[in-house]
């Protein structure tokens, strides 16, 4: 089976991720089930197998294809920036690197859509630096959902036990509750279950729902979300042949969700799906969006800005990221 090619953008230039992506190729993990290449600056990459005592060699590439004629031991890079040092200082994100973060993003997420890679990776950006320099997006999700031409997408962070999307994100939990209505619950039970076939390995995927209250409102004294809006969710969800269940209360739920019962879980809000798979995957959860018309995983950290430099960052998160984008092109040697 030929190995998919999978392409790993920097992330920002000040921030780990030039760390983390030398030590995932020092550690080997990144080309074991796949080709792999970076896209980025090669003086922050220069800068951090410096930093991180590695002997790889930074190898220029033109093109995705230049990946198979490397020998080992070689960092792949397609250069789409060569920033001067005041523009990658540590801890400092700069308009020039937000404007680099941009088109590697950009860059990857067209080779993707034409076919010529199979799956992108991203590390950690800054969106300061990105609006800073003229490209206002909340963050990667968003950029990518525009590229892709979805409306239809939602982010995921999974480990090898817990898998948990999300009917709302960043928000504020005063907002949380006029969010939650069926056709959101809806629409992340159907993107969910259908992106996390080629991730747990069945056609048909079990998945748990959240309820919003405690005690899924005790019959509507503690509020009454889940019998107007998540209930009719997830009936219209079974009607069509998904298999889903609950809503359940979500102090109980993680208890016999980590049986391995549920291959998903859908949460109402940020802290109630993140806080338990964090307890248990703090270090090798990935970020995944579901609904792209292409493969996209992600570290789940940021910059770590107090890090970087220090060589010292943790690459497991990116190593689980890569796992994760191959198990999904369904190639997996």
């Amino acid at each position: 089976m030929k190995r998919p090619i999978i392409a790993i953008t920097m992330g920002d230039p000040s921030g780990i991720g030039p760390e983390i992506i030398v030590k995932a190729f020092e550690h080997g993990g990144v080309n074991q089930s796949c080709r792999s290449f970076v896209i980025g600056d090669p003086g922050a990459l220069e800068r951090a197998a410096g930093v991180c005592g590695s002997a790889l060699r930074i190898a220029e590439i033109s093109s995705h294809e230049d990946v198979s004629a490397l020998k080992e031991r070689v960092i792949p890079l397609l250069p789409l920036s060569r920033l001067g040092k005041d523009d990658i200082s540590y801890g400092a994100p700069s308009p020039a690197a937000g404007d680099a973060v941009f088109r590697y993003i950009t860059e990857a997420a067209s080779l993707a859509m034409k076919g010529e890679i199979d799956g992108m990776v991203t590390a950690p950006i800054n969106k300061e630096a990105m609006n800073r320099a003229g490209h206002r997006y909340p963050g990667h999700t968003e950029l990518l959902a525009e590229l892709g031409g979805t409306a239809d997408y939602l982010m995921m962070l999974a480990g090898d036990i817990l898998r948990v999307s999300l009917v709302t994100i960043h928000e504020s939990l005063a907002d949380v509750p006029r969010l939650v209505t069926r056709d959101r619950v809806l629409k992340c039970i159907r993107i969910t279950a259908e992106g996390i076939k080629g991730i747990c390995g069945k056609s048909s995927p079990e998945i748990g729902v959240l309820a919003l209250n405690p005690h899924s409102g005790e019959g509507g004294l503690f509020g009454n979300e889940e019998e107007l809006e998540i209930a009719p969710a997830i009936r219209v969800a079974r009607s069509e042949g998904i298999q889903v269940s609950g809503p359940y209360p979500a102090d109980t739920f993680f208890h016999f969700a980590l049986s391995g019962k549920y291959d998903a879980v859908v949460a109402m809000y940020h802290d109630q799906g993140l806080i338990p798979l964090k307890m248990l995957h703090f270090e090798d959860a990935v970020n995944v969006t579901l609904g792209l018309p292409f493969i996209r995983t992600s570290v789940d950290h940021g910059t770590a800005y107090d890090l970087a430099g220090s060589g010292k960052a943790s690459e497991k998160s990116l190593l689980a990221a890569v796992r994760m984008a191959v198990k999904m092109t369904g190639r997996v040697r």
